[in-house]
């Protein structure tokens, strides 16, 4: 039975996944009711879940695994027939007025239950008990003391937020999945297809490959390109890992810090402009600025934060001589320049932006572009035959992406129903005595608790409700309080105890993944300091004069690279622990303290005398070592 099964099984999600992709690239150009899309968004995320992955008979549902699968698939279907049937009823009906049927009921917690049992195997246990527990709130309310008290929800009531309105799964969080997640994995799977990521790691190796960690930089650089397009740190682990992890365990990496260096590079790809991460575009709808303005804003961190984990590899290379990549495997890359017209799709989908296109029709357009150019000379092009594998591998990221997005839209609206947010908000300043630096320990704490185990893009969408608030009523301005946010849920990725990037990485490296996790946020310290930067000084996000933006750009790179060398312990050669705490001291006075221009072009000229200073010492030091006679 089952063996006949599982060709059925693989035939239906290549169907499907071919049928999801034709229905968004549809939507794109004819748009539908909003919940004919979300819907039938949500109910193919949930079917291609259940048919990649099936309960099996190696699990405890036995040999009814593949049965119980069967009866989920069709109950999932009789919910589509229900909401594509029914989308002009949600549509033109009345919240809170119009009463709850008994249909809508029985398919509204079908689904409710389908996306709890699809977000199990797509997240595991962790998402689903934290959206369990704010569904037990919603009706336990009444009975809960001081601030968390509300009226609670009625079951009718619960329903209908949930499934029949604007709000819950069919809110924003899944506006986000069938505008903007979807449109650019496609994109991102295509681009792979044609041979535009192995031009960023041919590049990245042919740059820096013979330098000393060549093989750790080649990472960075690689991973920093791919990052801007991928828009998933795990998808970026997985693609540029699956290489460079081998190579860099090759030249002298043990598993675990080739793992490392992998997930804390591919988790800063999101940061990166131009593209940068889905994240970043919900940020631009939910803030009302253009990209343009969000991309502007991150180059700095951005830039700050590849640059201080490249230091990091240099000096650790420097120091214990391992990572090199020998001339003649460098030299063996196929050339690049007639490979250079692939660089045409995500510069095609920045010029779209230019021209104002929507976020969906720029990344269509680079879709399109990465189409064209897997036919010209040196390409890959996408034909009958394998564009099944392309839109699989566009699939299986996309429900892996959409269906925690969709179900966080329950917490959310929880949240906000409940006015929970508002009074998390307040009541979180007061836990903190009113202190800023209280209040932005919580709130760093809350969002990397928050980002457990969920996609950036959901990560921000949840604390640019609960978190984003707060640091407003501290004072701080709207667009670094919603970096600062996004930032902490990107680092979220490599931040033990789940780290999934890290996790990632290290089945890739078959490595410890508890080591390689705590390795990766070791190493992405330095990362951890830059959201405080620009939260108090904004010139940091392009906001202030052209003098107050350059200075607070040197005085951040001056400030990371202080802490890099504190981490590594190395400059011109090994330091003592006094330089290595001068050097934490003025990390500190360049990121953290919020100084004037004057402080920060004094503190920037101690780093320089710093770095003398050092020169100075390691050079005594050597023509010490010169001296002592050998045994």
């Amino acid at each position: 039975m089952t063996a006949q099964v599982v060709p059925l099984v693989q035939y239906g999600r290549r169907a499907l996944g071919l049928a999801w992709f034709v229905a968004q690239m549809y939507i794109a150009y004819s748009p539908q009711l909003p919940m004919l899309e979300r819907a039938v968004h949500v109910m193919f995320a949930v079917i291609l879940a259940l048919l990649w992955l099936p309960l099996g008979s190696a699990t405890r549902a036995g040999r009814a695994g593949p049965w119980l699968d069967a009866l989920l698939i069709a109950a999932t279907l009789a919910c589509t027939v229900y909401y594509v049937s029914h989308s002009s009823y949600l549509t033109e009906r009345m919240d809170n007025v119009d009463p709850v049927l008994l249909p809508d009921k029985v398919f509204g917690l079908l689904t409710l239950l389908l996306l709890a049992e699809t977000s199990r195997r797509v997240m595991g246990w962790g998402l689903l008990g934290f959206t369990a527990v704010f569904v037990a709130y919603a009706f336990v309310g009444p009975w809960m003391p001081g601030w968390l008290y509300f009226q609670g929800f009625k079951f009718d009531e619960f329903i209908e937020i949930m499934t029949m309105t604007g709000h819950g799964i069919f809110g924003i969080t899944t506006q986000a999945s069938v505008q903007l997640v979807f449109y650019f994995l496609a994109f991102s799977a295509v681009y792979t297809a044609v041979g535009g990521t192995d031009l960023f790691m041919d590049c990245a190796l042919r740059l820096v490959g013979k330098k000393p960690g060549g093989a750790a930089k080649a990472e960075v650089v690689s991973s920093a390109l791919f990052g801007t397009v991928s828009g998933s740190a795990v998808a970026n682990v997985t693609v540029t890992g699956s290489f460079t992890i081998p190579l860099m365990m090759r030249t002298g990496y043990s598993r675990e810090e080739a793992a490392a260096h992998e997930a804390i590079a591919s988790t800063g790809g999101q940061l990166m402009p131009p593209v940068m991460g889905i994240a970043a575009f919900v940020m631009a709808d939910i803030l009302r600025v253009p990209y343009a303005t969000i991309a502007l804003a991150a180059a700095i961190p951005a830039v700050t934060y590849y640059l201080a984990l490249y230091l990091l590899v240099h000096l650790k290379a420097r120091r214990s001589g391992i990572g090199s990549l020998p001339a003649q495997e460098i030299d063996a890359i196929a050339a690049i320049l007639p490979r250079i017209h692939l660089l045409t799709p995500p510069i095609a989908l920045l010029a779209a932006f230019f021209f104002d296109y929507s976020a969906t029709s720029a990344a269509i357009i680079g879709m399109l572009a990465a189409w064209a150019c897997g036919y010209l000379p040196h390409g890959r092009p996408i034909t009958f035959r394998n564009v099944l594998d392309v839109t699989d591998d566009c699939v299986r990221q996309a429900f892996s992406v959409a269906i925690p997005i969709i179900i966080s839209g329950v917490f959310i609206a929880i949240a906000i129903q409940s006015n929970l947010a508002i009074k998390f908000s307040s009541n979180l300043l007061e836990l903190s005595g009113g202190t800023i630096w209280g209040s932005l320990f919580f709130i760093t704490l809350g969002v990397l608790i928050l980002g457990t185990g969920l996609p950036t893009v959901a990560a921000y969408i949840i604390a640019a409700i609960l978190f984003a608030p707060a640091l407003i009523r501290l004072g701080f301005l709207e667009l670094p309080a919603h970096f600062f946010v996004l930032f902490f849920g990107v680092l979220s990725m490599v931040t033990p105890p789940i780290a999934l990037a890290a996790f990632t990485a290290a089945g890739i490296a078959k490595a410890n993944p508890d080591k390689t996790g705590w390795l990766a946020f070791a190493l992405g310290i330095p990362a951890y300091l830059i959201p405080f930067a620009f939260l108090f000084n904004p010139a940091i996000l392009f906001i202030g004069s052209l003098f107050e933006i350059a200075t607070a750009a040197v005085s951040l790179m001056c400030g990371t690279a202080a802490w890099t060398i504190l981490i590594a312990g190395y400059v011109f050669g090994r330091i003592p622990r006094y330089e290595r705490a001068l050097y934490g001291v003025l990390s500190v006075a360049l990121i953290l303290a919020p100084l004037g221009i004057g402080m920060r072009l004094g503190a920037i000229v101690a780093f320089a005398v710093a770095i003398g200073f050092s020169a100075l010492m390691q050079g005594r030091r050597d023509t010490v070592a010169g001296t002592v006679p050998t045994r």
